[in-house]
């Protein structure tokens, strides 16, 4: 009997502000919901931009006016409209019109023209250069004279033609929320996002460690363009360049796997299976996979699934902008139609587009297997089957999109055929394409949906794609589309694609359904959501994710009704606790779990036997499991 992954937590921040109790899906669907839950929203992100404060419990403008979800609502929703999900890239990443970086300048310093300047002794080039005189002034100072033609890098600034990117919401910034000592963002954003989820459970972690042993716990993380900032990678190796020293942290730091690691070393504690799995844009699906194993197969009970992506640098959109894949300034302004471009319609998903939009978030997910979420009383907010990946094969091109998706999206949504039946994908399945704004992306990945559908008989598929509200976020990119879905699956609305005023001419289309508007289609009016991620290299992932009553539904048939409805009154003490937490997160007490230099364990307690392994810290003991897999094989 295979055990069934289940979500119990989720959690995280990206440029639609936390993702935990589906209030980043709230702001993405902002223009569907009734005014109660707006302005609710609206508060929650006025509260987490410091746009106001929170004082006794109740709400107060920064000059101690106290203010009720009205007045908060009219006076600060534009500039929360304007601040949250893509747009222009605010200053205190970079200035995108003057972007800094150095300009070669050759000065030519002849015989009969020398160049003559003062410097201190102390900046001297080493060695000295063959054709500089150095004439002593003091003890600090020396006239350098140049009797040739020499280089020199002098700052300069220019406009980047990139110029827009989903951000976190104007004014959070997670590294002010615990003690972050010189941790790039990606890490900040890291141990705020997994404490989110964490929280979210209901469950404290104490409670859930105690039923499991120490292995039997997973996390799976990471991030695939590395820690780029000045704490990481970026200031590593741009120390030199700069005239800096390196720091002994850039370098530890900047690892790709350090999310992973930070949350062992500082959330969870944990001594489990670790890993970061990485394949390009379908990371979280690759991650995803990797934890739907271990619980599949009882190596672990428990599992932390996400990652964490922060680039928006110069480097990056630079990087990217030279491969020709971002949205520029200059060709939002030819398909729009006008000098003055809306960067928060620069994502545009199977519409007209001229490139993805860049994007940091951080996604959380909490696992657990169908047993124990029954035995803790978890809520479970949706279950994941199956992840299936598959590479491209043979291509001229590594970057371009490749047959492999076809097989990913096809064995997925055969897999749920075969779970729910086939009334089930036809009637009530919705696809998170992986929508990432390239006029390639937008024929090949409508043409493969298109087909699929056609072969499954499905007449009209639902397709959404998030990367129109919060931007691209390499990594973390299928777990905004895990997430999203799992406001799809809680509120019935699935999210139209409103970055665009039509669909593109060259989109197939025959058996899909893409919309400009969101369409509220009732809750449980969906079973199934298939989530599809294509990355550069042939990194191509689909997800199978089934809605919350789906895996209720499985659940009372694999326990019966007694056990079921036992299940049901344990998870109301949870939900009042996890309730309690989001009305305290709402209020600006996120309560970040960063425990450095707590709870240590001492390696001279672990008690080692023939059995089992004892470690401190840890209720139940690591039980060495009964190998029995090669026994034909041997006398």
């Amino acid at each position: 009997m295979s055990r069934l992954p289940v979500i119990v937590g989720f959690g995280g921040y990206n440029a639609a502000g936390r993702s935990s109790f589906h209030h980043g899906f709230r702001r993405t669907v902002i223009e569907s919901l009734d005014l109660a839950s707006r302005q609710a929203t609206i508060a929650g992100l006025a509260v987490l931009m410091k746009l106001i404060k929170v004082v006794d419990g109740q709400y107060q403008s920064l000059e101690g006016e106290a203010l009720d979800l009205g007045q908060i609502d009219e006076q600060f929703s534009p500039y929360i409209l304007a601040s949250t999900l893509v747009r222009r890239i605010e200053k205190k990443y970079l200035d995108v019109d003057a972007a800094h970086w150095q300009k070669s300048i050759t000065i030519d310093a002849t015989a009969g023209n020398p160049l003559s300047f003062i410097t201190l002794r102390k900046q001297l080039p080493e060695p000295l250069p063959s054709d500089w005189a150095v004439e002593d002034l003091s003890p600090s100072e020396v006239r350098v004279t140049l009797y040739d033609s020499c280089d020199f890098k002098i700052d300069s600034y220019r406009a980047l033609p990139v110029k827009s990117a989903g951000q976190l919401p104007n004014g959070f910034e997670p590294s002010e929320l615990y003690n972050a000592r010189f941790h790039p963002r990606g890490l900040a954003m890291t141990v705020v996002g997994a404490t989110d989820a964490l929280r979210s459970t209901g469950i404290d972690w104490h409670v859930i460690s105690k039923h499991v042993a120490p292995d039997e716990v997973a996390v799976f993380s990471g991030s695939i363009m590395s820690q780029l900032d000045e704490n990481g990678y970026g200031g590593l190796m741009q120390s030199r360049l700069k005239g800096g020293r390196v720091t002994a942290k850039q370098l530890p730091l900047g690892f790709n796997s350090m999310p992973t690691d930070f949350i062992n070393a500082y959330v969870l504690g944990s001594v489990g299976t670790t890993g970061s799995i990485t394949g390009a844009c379908a990371t979280f699906l690759y991650n995803l996979q990797k934890g739907i194993e271990h619980i599949q197969s009882g190596k672990a009970r428990v599992a932390l699934i996400g990652n964490s992506e922060a680039p928006i640098t110069q480097e990056c959109i630079e990087g990217y902008g030279a491969m020709g894949a971002l949205a520029t300034e200059e060709g939002l302004r030819q398909i729009q139609g006008s000098d003055d471009v809306d960067f928060q319609r620069a994502s545009r998903p199977f519409g007209k587009n001229c490139g993805f939009t860049l994007a940091e978030s951080c996604q959380y997910v909490m696992l657990m297997d169908d047993e124990l979420a029954m035995e803790l009383g978890a809520d479970i907010h949706g279950a994941v089957p199956d992840v299936f990946i598959n590479a491209d094969g043979f291509k001229k091109s590594i970057s371009a999109p490749g047959p492999g998706n076809y097989l990913t999206m096809a064995k997925a949504v055969a897999s749920a055929s075969q779970l729910l039946g086939s009334e089930a994908v036809q009637k009530r399945s919705f696809v998170h394409a992986h929508g990432s704004s390239t006029p390639a992306n937008r024929t090949t990945e409508s043409d493969l949906l298109n087909r699929i559908a056609s072969a499954f008989g499905i007449e009209s598929w639902p397709i959404t794609a998030v990367k129109a509200f919060v931007g691209h976020s390499l990594a973390t990119a299928s777990g905004d589309q895990v997430i999203s879905a799992l406001g799809t699956f809680k509120y019935g609305i699935v999210p139209g694609i409103k970055t665009i005023d039509e669909v593109a001419e060259d989109v197939h289309q025959q058996h899909l359904s893409i919309t400009t508007q969101d369409r509220d289609l009732g809750r449980e009016a969906m079973d199934v959501c298939f989530i599809n991620s294509k990355g550069f290299g042939g990194n191509n992932a689909s997800g199978v994710l089934l809605a919350p009553h789906v895996a209720e539904r499985m659940l009372r048939k694999r326990y019966g009704e007694a056990a079921f409805n036992a299940y049901l009154q344990r998870r109301e003490k949870t939900r009042a606790a996890a309730a309690e937490y989001d009305r305290n997160a709402l209020l600006g007490q996120l309560d970040i779990i960063y425990n450095f230099g707590k709870d240590l364990i001492d390696d001279s307690e672990i008690e080692l036997g023939t059995e089992r392994i004892v470690i401190p810290g840890f209720e139940q003991p690591l039980t060495f499991k009964k190998d029995d897999r090669y026994s034909d094989m041997l006398d």
